[in-house]
């Protein structure tokens, strides 16, 4: 196979279509199409699913482009650095649930970072997603949280994928609502304080479930439930709705003001937050930079 071929493949991987990316790459469709089949036939895998409604990758596809995604970096580098003469291009990816410290971290790391040329990658996603970008190296580092109650799943997932989780802190659970809720003068909640009001859940896609929830506790049953994908709109919910979340009770206040806050929960349980790498991948320079800006907000420093 070529650097061509690799190219061509992950433009139609990333394009979702054959038609698309021939057009992006100034190839007809057939050549695309045979060039796609002759790696799958040296490779001996299904790397696409074809049909009349388009493409989907395999899981061995979505593997393999995990390795050319690799490759067509590093002959990137290769040419910026020997042919072009061009300051070598610096890339770094983290994967994430949905938290503020995460990306308070890597807006840090940015700019401690300081260099003229990099591609960074920051994805707040679902907690299978996160395992799935690292497996595939399409982010360096995943960020997730392990409880007694997912823990052996989410372990398993990690075997199964070659992965390890390393632990940053613990953190105390905590109920995040509006100031002008009428739990907000509370100082500690129970489950049955918050029956009545509507609960927020991030979406977990095809992985819906409680070993893979970002919310401890989600199995306990609620009769108002509001399931959404964005951190911005939970924030505007709870505004709304008087609704509540339950997380790790790290959320800085100047982003909301005085507005959100945070009061413990009735619960021995706490959060182990960490990190996901590859088994035998050591932390870049990058790596340990966003590593020391996560431990920052360590609770146990406030």
């Amino acid at each position: 196979m070529t650097i061509q071929q690799l190219k061509y493949v992950l433009t139609v991987a990333e394009s979702g279509s054959i038609t698309e990316a021939a057009k992006l790459l100034y190839i007809s469709q057939p050549s695309l199409s045979n060039a796609s089949k002759d790696i799958e036939k040296e490779t001996g895998i299904t790397i696409f699913l074809r049909s009349r409604t388009g493409i989907t990758l395999t899981q061995e596809g979505m593997e393999f482009l995990g390795y050319v995604r690799q490759v067509l970096q590093q002959m990137q580098l290769l040419e910026d650095k020997y042919i072009a003469d061009i300051p070598q291009k610096t890339r770094f990816g983290v994967s994430t649930q949905h938290y503020t410290f995460t990306e308070n971290a890597f807006v840090e790391l940015v700019k401690r970072f300081g260099q003229e040329r990099y591609e960074f990658y920051f994805n707040e996603t679902s907690t299978h997603q996160i395992l799935e970008d690292v497996k595939n190296r399409i982010s360096d580092l995943g960020i997730i949280y392990l409880c007694k109650e997912n823990e052996p799943v989410i372990r398993k997932s990690l075997r199964d994928y070659n992965l390890k989780f390393v632990p940053l802190f613990s953190a105390r659970l905590h109920v995040f609502l509006q100031k002008g809720h009428p739990l907000s003068e509370k100082s500690s909640l129970g489950f049955s304080d918050l029956l009545p009001y509507p609960r927020l859940n991030f979406v977990q896609g095809n992985y819906e479930s409680t070993y893979f929830s970002e919310e401890m506790f989600s199995s306990i049953v609620s009769d108002k439930e509001i399931r959404i994908n964005d951190r911005g709109a939970i924030v505007n919910f709870m505004l709304g709705l008087n609704a509540y979340t339950i997380s790790s009770g790290i959320f800085p206040t100047y982003l909301h003001g005085d507005n959100i806050i945070a009061i413990p929960l009735e619960t021995e349980e706490q959060m182990c937050i960490g990190y996901v790498t590859h088994e035998k991948q050591e932390l870049s320079e990058l790596g340990k930079i966003y590593i020391h800006e996560l431990g920052k907000y360590d609770p146990a420093l406030a």
